[in-house]
């Protein structure tokens, strides 16, 4: 998770004011967690609860989305998820939003195969994003993660999402000057996994995400989970991000680890 946390925090100053190169200050002391932070430990948090049995992971996520979200109100949420979050009926609204591929990573690493890490990405979804687009965005990136934790090479990433999800037919150059923000799980998904599939490492996978603008936390954010999985996270990127969240998030962040170590980098080129 922290490969998405990382992620977010970085992108949180380009959202509403983008940039088109890589070159940038990584941590910027302005710099914040977002609504992408605060869902990505509530579905960790939901998922480490649930200790391998998923007959009522769905009750779960949403017990721990509606906690989180209420004791972070001004994370950032998009206008939809927030009237959902504080209204008093919880029903599926047909979202197709990125908001759905952003909270997900958790599954890719809890997911013992394939089917597993799918069944995992629906429940945790589409209790709000149940469009299809939704839904295929959240399982497109747990799928990333699950294959590049357990060795999958980029060509065999990329094969993969190209054949059951998004046809990763350019380049991150071809399209960094007119990409502009969409919100969207299919105008977020295939960019984020070109720009990890593009990268020489997990901080170049981040700076790749950002420098083609758009909704850049979240794009950053999807990038990075998948990054993390495959590279590892830098010991000092880890620790610097740390330092941006309060202590409650940080604590759920490590107890998730204490379960589900995250991979250092260096250990894969």
């Amino acid at each position: 998770m922290i490969g998405a946390i990382v992620g977010d925090i970085v992108g949180s100053i380009y959202e509403f004011n983008n940039i088109k190169t890589k070159n940038f200050d990584f941590f910027h002391e302005s710099c914040f967690f977002t609504d992408d932070t605060v869902m990505t430990i509530a579905v960790g948090k939901a998922l480490q609860d649930a200790q391998g049995h998923y007959e009522n992971l769905s009750d779960l996520v949403k017990e721990s989305i509606l906690h989180l979200g209420h004791m972070y109100p001004d994370a950032g949420y998009g206008h939809r998820f927030f009237r959902w979050l504080f209204s008093d009926k919880h029903e599926p609204y047909n979202s197709f939003g990125n908001g759905a591929a952003m909270r997900v990573s958790a599954c890719g690493i809890v997911g013992r195969n394939i089917n597993e890490v799918k069944e995992l990405s629906r429940k945790v979804t589409d209790l709000t994003h149940n469009h299809p687009e939704g839904i295929k965005g959240a399982e497109a990136t747990s799928i990333a993660i699950y294959l590049a934790k357990n060795g999958k090479t980029k060509e065999e990433i990329r094969e993969y999402i190209s054949k059951h999800y998004y046809p990763l037919d350019f380049t991150l150059d071809e399209i960094r000057k007119t990409y502009s923000f969409d919100g969207s799980s299919q105008g977020t998904v295939p960019e984020a996994l070109e720009a990890f599939l593009e990268s020489g490492g997990y901080e170049d996978a981040i700076r790749n995400a950002i420098s083609i603008g758009g909704d850049s936390d979240t794009m950053a954010a999807i990038t990075g989970s998948i990054a993390g999985a495959f590279y590892g996270i830098p010991h000092d990127i880890s620790i610097r991000a740390r330092k941006y969240l309060d202590g409650f998030l940080k604590s759920l962040l490590t107890e998730f680890e204490n379960e589900y170590p995250p991979k250092i980098a260096g250990n894969k080129t």
